[in-house]
């Protein structure tokens, strides 16, 4: 009897680039209108499940032969691979062979939950997993495939943390496969940097993959004739043939995917240096500080909270233009100086001290505000970087003068082939289809989930929150559960310390001051009645072991205390707990006086806490998630525009080989 063969999505690791196209408005709009594409792809998950029934029929046969045989069988599979363009029966070969060899070295076999994703990600689509569900596991599916039929792979992650972990704990088995695996962390040199990227297989971060692309284009410039690059790798001097790092962008694997694809995609990454002149720049930068703080509120300029901006009025000209008149020929200039004064006015009201940044060693810090982490050897352009310092008394570093920047949406778009994974992404899956074509695929659990959420608590003010939040913790300490609680800022993560303190409370603190005590922190969080208070770096991909006897007690529980930017870092938090089957539970307790209020008009923000007064929680907590919205619909207009300009920017040279 004929057999209908599984027909998959044909791969594009083979065939010519085609650099993805900018969406149409009309293209955006119907996308918008009814999510069609995604419903189209999403109906692909089951062409996958068809290839299950031959991954466990080889997976069997891959059992009964040796480490040596296995070995051997990878190596031919990866031929196979290559001469076949990936046809389904040789991936799903090679996904069986994969599993066995990790179920040998690593002791954990790929769920078929774990398969699914391995071949949705293959096939260029972002998976949306439960936190918890193995996605790191299920990424060396595709990963080894590739790499296998010669295909370079990157794995991107969102910190250094992420990335040094994930390798350590998947290293063994690329070794056992033959193939090299290697990872990027910052603070390595540039050699460590080659070194590591010309592996099969590299782990590393969003912004150190995108600097070293950026420096590579710099580096570069100047040798770019293709024809001499081509001879030099002939002659195997792949020294003078690139001068770079990298060895061009083939096939990205990104973890969560819609925090560096979109979060993180509201700021270009700039390269700058120090430019020879700069002598009067301090004192014009102390100038512009001094005159600001005499400016009025609300008479000279206003703050605009929702778009994160200073607003300067007519009254300001004449009070700026006035206590100018003596200080020199830079002021001279009308744009020129209400932009630095504006530029000023944002350092002193918009950028607040272990907030947006830390002061170490008398040296400002900036702090991600996606992933709480500090940047080291980050700084702010355009004189920011240097007013926040003086407005600090801190040490003052050089202006630096911008020299090539690109910004997320068009960096990953340079990718032959991409892929990704993240246990938040259906409330963006139109934007991800309209921006990188990549459609979400849902891969259901492999285990029922037990997390419990608790009612929602909407208190009148901060201290009648603080009030809850410490009931809630001495009460599940008492039961011998462990209780995460988590803040919005490195000011409100120490000061809800020191209320535990003055309780006689223990607990441990994870924000941007304890970066290098993550790993240590992390592993006591799963303790009996450990309590920790951590801002988003316990967020995205943190994974907290649970003890026994806190499984027994109920599971880890998370406190909610702030709103983020957006309701998916709410829910990759409340992902801490109940992960693969344990039990957990979450409680989300908010104040009137939370920051996300201010994101709304000036008046709403200022009469809403007073008009709301008394009413029922969940009509408060509508208007605090209609403040979450506003705020996530101008992120969106941000990076849209943030787009639109970088597309309109000279294409930058790409080093990127088209043919692998």
């Amino acid at each position: 009897m004929y057999k209908k063969p599984i027909i998959l999505p044909r791969s594009n690791f083979l065939r010519p680039y085609k650099k993805i196209p900018s969406p149409k408005k009309l293209e955006v709009f119907f996308a918008r209108l009814t999510a069609f594409p995604q419903l189209f792809w999403h109906s692909r998950i089951n062409k996958y499940k068809a290839v299950l029934p031959i991954i466990h029929s080889q997976y069997d046969y891959f059992k009964s032969l040796s480490d040596t045989e296995l070995r051997s069988a990878a190596i031919n599979l990866g031929c196979d691979l290559r001469r076949n363009d990936f046809s389904a029966r040789d991936v799903a070969i090679t996904f069986a062979l994969i599993r066995e060899v990790s179920s040998r070295v690593l002791g954990f076999s790929h769920f078929d939950t774990q398969l699914l994703a391995g071949l949705a990600m293959l096939y260029g689509n972002i998976i949306e997993m439960e936190t918890g569900e193995g996605k790191t596991l299920a990424a060396t599916l595709p990963a080894c495939a590739a790499a296998l039929a010669g295909i370079p792979v990157h794995i991107v992650t969102v910190n250094d943390y992420l990335a040094k972990r994930d390798f350590d704990e998947m290293s063994l088995l690329f070794n056992t496969l033959g193939l090299s695996s290697g990872y990027v962390t910052h603070g390595m040199s540039t050699e460590q940097r080659r070194s590591a990227y010309g592996c099969d297989i590299v782990y590393c971060t969003n912004k150190e993959l995108v600097f070293d692309y950026l420096k590579d284009n710099i580096n570069i410039k100047g040798n770019s004739d293709r024809l001499k690059l081509h001879a030099a790798r002939l002659k195997g001097d792949f020294k003078s043939a690139e001068k770079g790092v990298l060895h061009g962008l083939h096939f990205a694997i990104i973890d969560e995917a819609d925090s560096i694809l979109l979060d993180e995609a509201v700021t270009p990454l700039v390269i700058s240096s120090t430019p020879r002149k700069h002598s009067e720049a301090d004192i014009v930068y102390s100038q512009a500080l001094e005159i600001s703080r005499r400016l009025i509120q609300d008479h000279h300029f206003k703050i605009d909270f929702l778009a994160n901006s200073i607003v300067m009025l007519a009254e300001s000209d004449k009070f700026i233009k006035e206590s100018v008149k003596d200080l020199g020929s830079f002021w001279s200039g009308r744009i020129r100086r209400v932009e630095l004064i504006s530029k000023a006015l944002t350092a002193l009201y918009l950028f607040h001290r272990d907030q947006h940044y830390l002061v170490v060693d008398n040296k400002v810090q900036i702090v991600d505000s996606h992933t709480g982490r500090v940047m080291p050897d980050r700084s702010w352009e355009g004189g920011l970087q240097q007013l926040i310092e003086l407005k600090e008394g801190c040490e003052l570093t050089k202006a630096r003068e911008t020299l090539t920047k690109i910004c997320f949406q068009r960096f990953f778009r340079q990718y032959y082939h991409i892929a990704g994974m993240t246990g938040t992404a259906r409330e963006v899956r139109a934007e991800l289809w309209n921006v990188y074509q990549m459609p979400v695929v849902k891969i259901n659990t492999h285990c029922i989930s037990l997390r419990e959420i608790y009612p929602v608590k909407v208190c009148d003010n901060n201290d009648m929150q603080l009030s809850f939040i410490l009931n809630s913790i001495t009460k599940h300490v008492n039961l011998g559960r462990a209780v995460l609680v988590a803040t919005s800022s490195v000011a409100s993560s120490e000061s809800l310390s020191r209320k535990l303190t003055s309780m006689h409370i223990d607990h441990q603190v994870l924000n941007a001051r304890q970066d290098d005590q993550e790993a240590k922190i992390i592993s006591q969080a799963g303790d009996s009645s450990a309590v920790t208070i951590a801002t988003s770096m316990a967020g995205r991909g943190t994974d907290i072991k649970l003890s026994e006897s806190v499984a027994a007690a109920g599971g880890l529980h998370v406190i909610l205390t702030e709103f983020q930017d957006s309701k998916r870092i709410d829910r990759q938090i409340i992902g801490r707990s109940g992960r693969m089957g344990d039990p957990g539970s979450a409680q989300h307790i908010f104040s009137m006086d939370d920051k996300i209020l201010s994101r709304l008009p000036q008046v709403m923000a200022s009469c809403i806490p007073v008009l709301l007064l008394g009413f029922p929680d969940y009509l408060r907590l509508v208007v605090l998630r209609h403040a979450q919205r506003y705020q996530e619909k101008r992120n969106f207009e941000i990076r849209k525009q943030l787009m639109k300009a970088d597309d309109q920017q000279e294409q930058l040279f790409s080093f990127t080989e088209r043919t692998l």
